[in-house]
C-alpha cells in the first residue's frame, strides 16, 4: 500500500475554474450540471476520460476523428438520467460512418420515446476497456453535512445496493476503508486470479471529491457514475457525472 499523493494546490488556483463553472450555472439559472461540469473534476485533479460535445452530425464526426476510435456516444439531455433506457448510448463506434449512423438514429428515435426531453447534443468519449465501473457520490445531509458514497457503479449500484458511506472530509485511511468495506471488494482486489484494480487511484479520487464537496457547500448532490478503474497502476477515469446545486 503506497502513500497517496494529492498533488494539487490548496491556495485556490485550481479551485478558480470550478468557481467559474458554478457561477456560470447560477447565472444561467441551471440547478443541474452534467457534461459541462467535467471541468470541475479536472480542476480538482480527478482524471476524466477524453470527451467532446457536439450539437450537429458534422461536429460529431470531426470530434470523433480528433479523439480517435473506438468511441462511445451518449445523448446529452438533462431530462434523461438513464440513457440506455431510451437508446441513448452507442458503444464501440469504429469510424465516421458509424458515428453518423448512431447520431441520426439517436436524434430520430429518442424524441419518440421521450417527447418531453430537450436533446442538447451528444457526448463522444474514448472507449476504455478492461476496467471495472465504480461510483463515487455525495448527498448533503441537513444534520451531518456532505455524506460520501462509494460502490460498484453502472447498473450494479441499483441492483446490488452494495455501498459504503462516510462523512466528508475523509483522510486516506477513511477513503481506503470505504473501498475495502463493500461486500464486492474482492472483485476490485483481484478475485480468482484476476488482476487487481488500481485501488490507490480510487483512494486518491475519493479524497479529491471530499475536498471538492467541502469547498463548495452549494453542491447539494454529486455523482461520478461510472468511474472506470483500470488495472493496478493504470489509474481511474471519470466517464459520466451529475451535479445538483442548492436552490437559491
Amino acid at each position: 500500500m503506497k502513500q497517496v499523493d494529492l498533488a494539487f494546490s490548496e491556495s485556490g488556483s485550481d479551485r478558480t475554474l470550478a468557481v467559474e463553472i458554478i457561477k456560470a450555472a447560477r447565472e444561467a439559472e441551471r440547478q443541474t450540471l452534467g457534461l459541462e461540469s467535467f471541468g470541475i473534476l479536472k480542476a480538482y485533479g480527478i482524471p476524466v476520460v477524453q470527451t467532446a460535445f457536439a450539437k450537429t452530425e458534422e461536429e460529431a464526426v470531426k470530434a470523433a476523428e480528433e479523439i480517435g476510435y473506438p468511441l462511445v456516444m451518449k445523448v446529452v439531455s438533462l431530462q434523461i438520467s438513464h440513457k440506455s433506457d431510451v437508446g441513448g448510448i452507442r458503444l464501440s463506434l469504429q469510424n465516421g460512418d458509424e458515428v453518423r449512423a448512431a447520431y441520426r438514429e439517436m436524434m430520430g428515435t429518442i424524441p419518440e420515446k421521450r417527447p418531453d426531453a430537450v436533446l442538447e447534443g451528444i457526448q463522444l468519449q474514448q472507449m476504455l476497456s478492461g476496467g471495472k465501473e465504480i461510483i463515487i457520490g455525495m448527498i448533503r445531509d441537513p444534520t451531518f453535512g456532505p455524506m460520501l458514497m462509494f460502490g460498484l457503479g453502472g447498473v450494479y449500484v441499483e441492483i446490488l445496493k452494495d455501498v459504503m458511506f462516510a462523512i466528508a472530509p475523509v483522510n486516506e485511511k477513511e477513503a481506503r476503508e470505504m473501498i475495502t468495506g463493500i461486500k464486492t471488494y474482492p472483485l476490485l482486489a483481484g478475485a480468482r486470479g484476476a488482476k487487481p484494480s488500481d485501488i490507490d487511484a480510487l483512494v486518491d479520487a475519493i479524497i479529491r471529491v471530499s475536498k471538492l464537496v467541502c469547498d463548495f457547500p452549494e453542491i447539494e448532490e454529486f455523482e461520478i457514475n461510472p468511474m472506470m478503474v483500470l488495472e493496478e497502476g493504470k489509474g481511474a477515469f471519470a466517464v459520466d457525472m451529475r451535479l445538483t446545486l442548492k436552490k437559491k
